[in-house]
């Protein structure tokens, strides 16, 4: 029994994202097809995300710990253990534009969505990179935020220690003068871990929003991108301890 309830649990959060992804997609569409209305699309995946993890009877937790101007453009920049880690990062606020693999264009509606509102990026390529900065740069000057996983990936072998941070994201808030907000996504490695098969254990999911990192008080993208990795992995070492001991 203990093995078949996660299966079932996990066969049902897969039916009920694809049912309520149906069910949202014409609106979607309209928000793509009307000039001006892409950030009505965007605003659709806050509803999208609370509509699904209520759904799925798994709690989200969200901690805010310092204060950020709304309707201001920010860079939000989390760690990135499970397939979870996407939908959650719904529940950020403001008009976001998601960063993702090239490879999400080719799922069926969803890939049309995507590259439709946000930014997907072939990580092989140099050329789609910058394409990738440029594109995240003109979404900043119009106002939007940017969200984006700087480890590229899901590529840790060991969560929740993260592998080191790709350099894009502080290269572009340091030309921007951009905030960058860390997020730490404390346990959906644990909630829906990355292997075969891919299994969900309910528990209570824990999203923290830090305190902006501003680019004027560092001298470097590095030292930027330092600051932001110790910040986030700080957070996950301090959690999951807690839920060890």
């Amino acid at each position: 029994m203990s093995s078949i309830l996660p299966r079932l649990h996990s066969a049902y959060a897969a039916v009920m994202f694809l049912l309520i992804f149906l069910v949202i997609f014409p609106f979607i569409l309209i928000c793509i097809w009307i000039p001006g209305w892409k950030k009505y699309g965007r605003k659709i995946n806050r509803y999208w995300a609370r509509a699904y993890f209520s759904m799925i009877f798994l709690p989200v937790k969200i901690e805010i710990l310092g204060k950020f101007e709304k309707n201001k453009p920010h860079i939000f920049l989390a760690n990135h253990f499970s397939y979870l880690d996407v939908a959650m990062m719904g529940f950020v606020p403001g008009d976001v534009l998601f960063v993702g693999k090239a490879s999400i264009r080719k799922a069926p509606l969803f890939g049309y969505y995507f590259k439709s509102l946000h930014i997907a990026v072939d990580r092989d390529r140099l050329k789609s990179r910058a394409e990738t900065m440029r594109r995240a740069g003109e979404a900043l000057d119009r106002g939007s935020g940017i969200v984006l996983f700087p480890e590229g990936g899901i590529y840790t072998k060991n969560p929740p220690k993260m592998v080191p941070f790709k350099n894009g994201a502080f290269r572009l808030a340091m030309e921007k003068q951009i905030p960058v907000i860390p997020v730490t996504l404390s346990f959906n490695h644990l909630i829906l871990p990355d292997k075969s098969p891919l299994l969900l254990h309910r528990s209570t999911a824990k999203m923290v929003l830090h305190e902006a990192l501003d680019p004027k008080d560092f001298e470097t993208d590095e030292q930027l991108k330092l600051a932001c990795f110790q910040v986030i992995q700080g957070q996950l070492d301090r959690d999951n301890r807690l839920i060890q001991s």
